[in-house]
């Protein structure tokens, strides 16, 4: 992990797609459109679907949308051509940017992607140019008067978390992929509320940028996520408390 700051980087930007529900809940159809189809319909054989159940009903997306999610990606229902891309690139400074995409089209996709880099100061580039330097984890994220660190510690680790830290509010568990929907289960089954919980790229290293360039940056961040077709993005810069608070 690439400490505290880098959570605070992560949920600033994950709360501006989260307060736009109808948008949301759009990308997380996709996601269990996509995950059905790669690997069927039982979410219990099944983790990557199972997950993407989890993340829906977490912002209540209603059980008939994730069903009917089911059945586009099992072909039951027409509307699973639907398929997954990462978008590789450079925002302003030089900065990696990293897009998760699911589109049904990806001609339609590619240029309005390349289009909101380039209106703001970066430039998409070819697969492998900065994809290299980020890891996909599971993060999840507790508030400290929720549970006694030394139990969570013993609770994560023996359940696959790689690391486990403390905040200033909150505890911060990090894993892999693979564990992080047991992880998850574990946790809230023994009664533990989850703040936030995400699987997400975390840069192996992190950039440190001028506040100008900061805004630059975030302001590119934001058209991102905002398209329709972009599940997550994630950035190697490591944003200063002093530029979140400033970027509002």
């Amino acid at each position: 992990m690439a400490g505290h700051s880098q959570w605070a980087n992560i949920k600033h930007r994950k709360a501006l797609v989260d307060s736009k529900r109808s948008k949301l809940w759009s990308k997380l159809s996709k996601a269990i459109i996509v995950a059905a189809k790669l690997g069927g319909g039982d979410p219990s054989a099944n983790i990557r679907l199972r997950t993407a159940i989890l993340d829906a009903k977490a912002v209540s997306l209603p059980k008939d949308n994730i069903d009917r999610a089911i059945k586009k990606g099992t072909g039951e229902l027409d509307g699973g051509d639907v398929e997954e891309i990462l978008y590789e690139g450079y925002g302003p400074g030089g900065v990696a940017v990293l897009c998760d995409i699911m589109t049904d089209n990806r001609n339609r996709t590619a240029p309005e992607i390349r289009k909101l880099f380039d209106n703001h100061g970066g430039n998409l580039g070819s697969t492998n140019c900065v994809a290299y330097l980020f890891e996909r984890k599971g993060l999840i994220s507790i508030k400290q008067p929720a549970v006694d660190l030394e139990k969570l510690m013993e609770i994560a680790l023996e359940n696959g978390a790689e690391d486990v830290t403390e905040g200033q509010e909150t505890y911060e568990i990090s894993c892999p992929t693979d564990a992080y929907t047991g992880l998850v289960e574990v946790i809230e089954a023994q009664g533990i509320a989850i703040e936030s919980k995400q699987v997400t790229r975390v840069p192996n290293l992190t950039v440190e940028v001028d506040s100008e360039t900061a805004v630059s940056v975030m302001k590119l961040l934001e058209k991102l996520e905002d398209h329709d077709d972009v599940q997550s993005v994630a950035t190697n810069v490591n944003f200063t408390p002093e530029q979140l608070a400033n970027l509002g």
